[in-house]
């Protein structure tokens, strides 16, 4: 495992739009809406990612802050997090003229993580539980989040893998799937989709068919339909895309298509803290497995900001 421990991730086209859409759903059936505690954080992704478009472009850099600063006061907060931070990628593209703010981050993430996959593979294949040691891994790569402030070593804890995960919930999940199980992997982050790939095989072992989705526009470093051919998750099974353009799967924004995969799924696996984020409480009997960011969303899962995270909720 000597190359994790020196690995380092950076800290930091549109296509044809599906057709969206139009579930009777209510927002307000999730408690995760944006907070006052979300807004230190989304300023700070206003600064981040105008200067990561921009790096030159000073001006571009202060109208993306002063615009978006203007626009927060009147924004709905009964939204998730994951709605809004489309409304300032938006913004960001719009001021800057860059189309995806975080294209070259997503390629050094996935080869970053992509050199130390063998040596983290190892581990899971010699593992006496490996689907839940694949799990741990796969959470572990959602520390690879360009949405958040956060300063956590990813490499290190991959480098001492530990049970940490709910043994109950662990085994719950196994259970469901099955052989003949179908499960949809709902991706969140590129670098992270790498690790992803140990789970897929790991279900695909337990003979259940497994889809994995991506987003289909570019916000902020969430993977696409590029970054899942890179790594090689589109060769070793269905790759769809959601229709989103927020960094989170917002159901009012995905495609109809999309809609009806997660209704025939027999499980469904959500990645990320912005999945969580925007399908708490609106999506019932799914797992999340994510790390805890944020003090607020430590909060709403009983579990320390920095902590692996898997369950329902």
């Amino acid at each position: 495992m000597e190359k994790l421990r020196g690995a380092n991730i950076p800290r930091m086209h549109v296509a044809k739009r599906p057709r969206m859409c139009n579930i009777a759903m209510r927002q307000e059936n999730s408690d995760l809406d944006t907070a006052i505690d979300c807004m230190p954080c989304f300023m700070k992704m206003a600064v981040r990612g105008a200067r990561l478009a921009a790096p030159d472009d000073h001006a571009a850099h202060e109208r993306v802050v002063r615009k978006w600063a203007a626009m927060l006061p009147d924004m709905d907060f009964s939204q998730s997090p994951p709605a809004l931070a489309r409304t300032l990628n938006r913004l960001i593209c719009d001021e800057t003229g860059c189309g995806d703010v975080f294209e070259e981050d997503k390629v050094t993430s996935n080869r970053e993580v992509m050199e130390v996959l063998p040596d983290v593979k190892k581990v899971v294949d010699a593992s006496d539980h490996p689907l839940a040691t694949a799990l741990e891994a796969a959470i572990i790569g959602n520390y690879i989040d360009r949405g958040v402030d956060h300063d956590f070593d990813w490499a290190a804890e991959l480098a001492r893998l530990e049970k940490v995960l709910d043994e109950d919930m662990v085994r719950e999940f196994a259970d469901r799937c099955r052989a003949g199980a179908d499960v949809l992997v709902i991706g969140d982050n590129a670098g992270e989709i790498v690790l992803d790939t140990l789970l897929v095989r790991q279900l695909q072992s337990a003979g259940c068919r497994v889809t994995y989705s991506v987003r289909s526009h570019p916000v902020l470093n969430d993977a696409l339909m590029a970054d899942a051919r890179m790594v090689g998750m589109t060769d070793l099974c269905e790759v769809v895309e959601s229709g989103v353009d927020t960094p989170g799967t917002v159901l009012e924004r995905c495609s109809e298509a999309f809609i009806s995969r997660m209704k025939e799924a027999d499980v469904v696996v959500c990645k990320g803290q912005g999945n969580f984020e925007a399908l708490h409480g609106r999506w019932p009997g799914a797992f999340f497995a994510f790390k805890a960011k944020c003090a607020r969303v430590a909060e709403q899962t009983g579990k320390p900001v920095g902590c692996s995270v898997f369950g329902r909720f």
